[in-house]
């Protein structure tokens, strides 16, 4: 199963072009089987995508994409969340004391937006995402150098804003996932791969 999960909705993503219903019509047609809001420094989609899923049967998650002192790093699985920037390491430990996932996003990307070297430094990320829509090939190979020296998860992700990204690149579960809690015992578990749309279907990287 594919899943899209950084993407980012208009209604409190302000730098975005897409709302929901447009996600979700692309994402079937690629053939995903879920999407993940992650909103800039936001979880207030949550509800929304509740009753989105609850009226459609499609899973839309939600999660968020937090700005720390050192670069962006999203989460799911958590209510509370700070309402102004943070270390990385404090809002990675503030993740997992409410039994949260989390992986840092884009880590290379060159807007002073990424981990970059801080990945030595921080304790307790889950993941890496090394393949990123928004980001350029040689950023993508240097985070999955990262991942595999660290030990750490690898994740795709559109990281999408505007209609033509939505799903370029997504994530590979093996197993079906049609809620929320599946969906983080899937993470968990870390049998994900990243995957890219190609001529018409999804390609995994192994």
């Amino acid at each position: 199963m594919f899943i899209d999960v950084h993407m980012h909705e208009m209604t409190y993503s302000k730098d975005s072009f897409l709302k929901l219903d447009e996600i979700v019509k692309i994402a079937k047609n690629k053939g995903l089987g879920a999407v993940c809001v992650t909103d800039h420094d936001s979880m207030g989609f949550k509800e929304l995508a509740k009753e989105y899923t609850r009226k459609t049967g499609y899973p839309v998650f939600v999660g968020i994409e937090f700005f720390s002192l050192q670069g962006d790093i999203i989460a799911f699985g958590i209510d509370n969340y700070p309402k102004e920037r943070v270390s990385a390491q404090e809002f990675i430990d503030m993740v997992k004391a409410q039994g949260g996932v989390c992986f840092a996003a884009h880590p290379f990307r060159s807007n002073r937006r990424g981990l970059e070297e801080h990945l030595r430094e921080v304790k307790g990320l889950d993941g890496l995402e090394v393949l990123n829509g928004s980001t350029s090939e040689e950023a993508c190979k240097k985070a999955a150098e990262y991942a595999k020296e660290l030990g750490l998860f690898t994740l795709g992700a559109s990281d999408c804003h505007v209609p033509e990204k939505v799903g370029v690149c997504v994530t590979y579960f093996p197993e079906e996932i049609k809620t929320f809690e599946e969906f983080l015992a899937a993470f968990r578990k870390g049998d994900m791969k990243p995957a890219y749309y190609e001529d018409g279907e999804y390609k995994i990287l192994r």
